[in-house]
């Protein structure tokens, strides 16, 4: 069968998905929502163990022939993930969603805000678990004061717990891809920040990383001068070196700074 170019499809070899569904865990409470379901590689392994799998595949050819082959625990969906109405799709279930997904690499990133946003939204995910490109995958994962470290990783963690699961070959996969990937787990929790301080949060580590190896006091400066602040000021009220590069910052230390330029702003920030 002939698929198409654009999606940058790869499909799991058996040995793989054994393992892929024990690093997962799957109860037979649970619900999956599989993204790029394929030719059902994960989706019938899933099924057999899950109470429910949702199977989204875009390439019609390919649904309708993963339809043939589910049992009645399986919903197959033919659409766009990074289009499709969630709400409406997951109205019926009661309890938190799992995810799970093989993604296309030219697409994970936007598929995994779509599902940090989502999840923001009030139509809760427990967790994701979400195969991608090894290098997308470090960078989600990073830790502060290493080169990888950066607004992904970071604006991941205010929402979710991150875990590297497993790392796999090409030969995982056919056809090989030219890169290696790696499985990534997101155990949701709730966001701490009201829908304003969300935005200053994301506007703050934008602004900083695009200068990560500037000093922090010369990275904040521009950000907030127009306010007539002294990023110096600013970040010795919260006793945070402002001589430290943007990149040696963790994720409380942003989010107290996020709170108090909310603080003494005393409106509104309307991030550009």
């Amino acid at each position: 069968m002939k698929k198409q170019k654009r999606l940058g499809q790869h499909f799991l070899e058996d040995a793989w998905v054994k393992k892929l569904v024990n690093a997962v865990e799957v109860s037979s409470e649970d619900t999956f929502l599989e993204i790029g379901a394929g030719l059902g590689a994960l989706t019938l392994p899933l099924a057999t163990k899950a109470c429910k799998v949702i199977a989204v595949e875009i390439d019609q050819n390919l649904s309708e022939e993963l339809e043939i082959k589910t049992p009645r625990n399986v919903k197959v969906v033919t659409a766009d993930f990074l289009n499709i109405g969630l709400e409406k799709l997951l109205e019926s279930e009661k309890k938190p969603i799992r995810v799970i997904g093989n993604l296309p690499y030219n697409l994970s990133s936007p598929i995994l805000f779509r599902l940090i946003a989502t999840h923001n939204s009030g139509l809760l995910f427990s967790d994701a678990t979400l195969m991608l490109q090894h290098e997308v995958a470090e960078r989600l994962v990073a830790v502060p004061g290493t080169k990888l470290y950066g607004v992904l990783a970071i604006q991941t963690s205010l929402h979710a717990k991150r875990t590297k699961l497993l790392t796999l070959p090409p030969g995982a996969f056919r056809p090989q891809p030219k890169v290696t990937s790696s499985v990534v787990n997101l155990r949701f929790h709730s966001n701490p920040f009201d829908a304003n301080t969300l935005r200053v949060f994301e506007w703050l580590t934008r602004g900083l990383f695009m200068q990560r190896r500037k000093t922090l006091a010369n990275a904040l400066q521009p950000l907030i001068s127009e306010r007539g602040l002294n990023s110096r000021q600013v970040l010795s009220f919260l006793e945070i070196n402002p001589m430290r590069r943007p990149e040696t910052l963790e994720l409380d230390e942003i989010s107290a700074l996020t709170r108090h330029l909310c603080y003494i702003f005393q409106e509104p920030i309307k991030p550009t």
